[in-house]
């Protein structure tokens, strides 16, 4: 009953009447009506706004059942909305009137009036569509209407986005914080004009608000929109607010980092170079400096990588992906940035650790370094308590991120390695992981035999096609091994680093692209160990130079 007393402060009845009156203000006696009484209009649509802000929508069409009517007709009165603060109070007002979780047909229908009228209020185009109607008012005040209603609009973010701001540092004030119920309200407004430039503040103060609420107060189809504008380069963003939308929202993450490979994997890979400075447009590895975004870009990889039964490009991608984040995260300035176990929390940290040194083991200790990662892969994976396949897997797919080790443990080889049998392992474990029927350790007897014939051949300082075909293709061709891609990793490298390979490399590796089915794998590899040439600083312009036409030829052949 206490609210009844506020019903005859709150005269509908005379400002319905008003309205009528005044249609759309287009005679001159209506248009100084409408003048004469703005003052007092706007303190009475104030009045009616601080009554609904404690009010749900299904109480405040009950109490005022003419309200919907007099916002109605006021909104599309150019004279009202252009009036000091009328037009910010008009869409609040609308904004207590929508529900956020419509019980019934007619509550949805109400939503979807609401939301016409709202973006009404935000779109010019809607306004100039009447300029005919509304010149006389504008050109009074001196105005173009493009002019006119872009000050409107830019007067109106800035009023939202401060109240906004102020609201978001007046956490215990309970009476003056933003409901939750409007600010979805709002994101709604905005769905259908994310990609307006004079709405980028709003957005931006969106989806960096944080009310307290239990559940996302934003509604999926403006953070979807968002997205969608973003990852479409129709809207630029600064990197947090990209960041608070991915984490507010999971389908956003799941879509852009789907974009991601789509567009990596449909492109022509020439360097890694170009790989990484793709990934990096991305935003997704500066992202992934929260564990959580890592962890699901992560998951989604995985995912990719078991549906294309582990094609060479999409591990690629992983593997630059990984190092793409390892720098960011190295050259983060943040005092409180989270250690790099956190991205990795539940695998053998040691061997994790171990990975990560990449960056910080001089060239002299890798073949060392090699063999202490060796040693505790093979300790943990011949360990009882890892006995189902999955556990196999994430131990597998936690070493294929730091693929560039696999590479360095077939060049430490092929350089006289002093712990080959270590190394070999490692390389049998990357390319068949399970030893169901014992397939890993002749995978590995099979490594052993291709690396002694290679190093046998390392000796010699000319070579020809048929010396290699001789001591290694000819045992292939028996059927003896089984596990191409390991052989040809090797073989390439030894073509790549050994004085003797050189002469034959591009004969040879081009033979192999035809004959086998791992030309994608050597053409991975050879841009692979050209980036790790480039970036680690090793003066070997013999093999910068091989590397480069062997990549050119390949190209050309694709």
């Amino acid at each position: 009953m206490a609210q009844d007393t506020t019903v005859p402060k709150l005269n509908f009845e005379y400002w319905l009447d008003k309205a009528i009156k005044w249609g759309q203000a287009t005679t001159l006696e209506s248009q100084k009506d409408v003048c004469f009484h703005l003052p007092q209009l706007q303190e009475f649509l104030h009045q009616v706004y601080e009554t609904l802000k404690h009010m749900d929508s299904v109480l405040a069409i009950q109490q005022f059942p003419l309200i919907g009517q007099l916002l109605g007709r006021l909104c599309w009165n150019p004279f009202v909305v252009g009036y000091d603060e009328s037009q910010k109070i008009l869409m609040w007002c609308l904004c207590c009137l929508y529900s956020s979780e419509p019980q019934n047909p007619v509550e949805l229908k109400a939503n979807s009036w609401i939301r016409s009228l709202l973006c009404h209020l935000l779109s010019s185009s809607k306004w100039e569509s009447n300029e005919a109607e509304t010149s006389t008012f504008i050109s009074t005040l001196g105005y173009t209407s493009s002019d006119y209603y872009c000050q409107l609009i830019k007067n109106m973010v800035f009023s939202l986005v401060t109240e906004l701001g102020e609201n978001q540092f007046n956490g215990l004030n309970i009476q003056g914080r933003v409901s939750a119920s409007r600010v979805h309200a709002m994101s709604l407004i905005c769905h259908p004009l994310v990609t307006l430039p004079d709405l980028m503040p709003l957005l931006e103060t969106l989806l960096l608000y944080h009310g307290g609420a239990s559940k996302e107060i934003l509604s999926s189809e403006f953070l979807e929109a968002v997205n969608e504008a973003f990852l479409k380069k129709k809207i630029s963003l600064p990197e947090p607010t990209v960041f608070s939308l991915w984490l507010r929202h999971l389908p956003s993450l799941e879509k852009a980092t789907l974009c991601l490979l789509d567009q990596l994997v449909s492109i022509q890979m020439n360097s890694l170079e170009e790989v990484a400075c793709v990934i990096k447009d991305s935003l997704l590895p500066q992202a992934a400096s929260h564990p959580a975004i890592f962890r699901i870009v992560n998951e989604i990889f995985k995912n990719a990588l078991l549906e294309t039964d582990g094609t060479p490009e999409v591990m690629t991608i992983i593997q630059v992906f990984t190092q793409v984040f390892l720098q960011d995260h190295q050259n983060e300035n943040k005092q409180h940035k989270f250690p790099l176990k956190a991205y990795f929390p539940y695998h053998h940290q040691p061997l994790v650790t171990a990975l990560l040194r990449r960056p910080f083991v001089p060239a002299t200790h890798w073949s060392q370094h090699l063999k202490h990662i060796s040693d505790m892969l093979k300790a943990l994976v011949e360990d009882k308590n890892i006995s189902s396949l999955a556990d196999l897997f994430e131990i597998w797919f936690l070493v294929a991120h730091f693929g560039e080790w696999l590479d360095i443990a077939a060049e430490e080889l092929l350089k006289g390695a002093v712990e080959p049998d270590a190394l070999l392992w490692l390389l049998a474990f990357y390319y068949c992981p399970q030893n169901e029927n014992q397939q890993r350790t002749q995978t590995t007897v099979e490594a052993q035999a291709v690396y002694n014939h290679l190093m046998m051949l390392c000796s010699c300082t000319v070579l020809s096609v048929k010396d290699l075909e001789a001591a290694v293709y000819s045992i292939m061709d028996t059927g003896q091994y089984h596990n191409q891609y390991l052989v040809t990793h090797l073989l390439t490298n030894f073509l790549l680093f050994s004085s003797g390979g050189h002469m034959i490399a591009q004969e040879c590796i081009y033979h192999i692209t035809e004959t086998t089915a791992t030309s994608k794998e050597v053409r991975s590899l050879l841009i692979r160990t050209a980036y790790r040439i480039n970036h680690n600083g090793e003066k070997n312009q013999r093999a910068v130079k091989l590397l480069n036409e062997l990549l050119q030829k390949l190209t050309l052949k694709v």
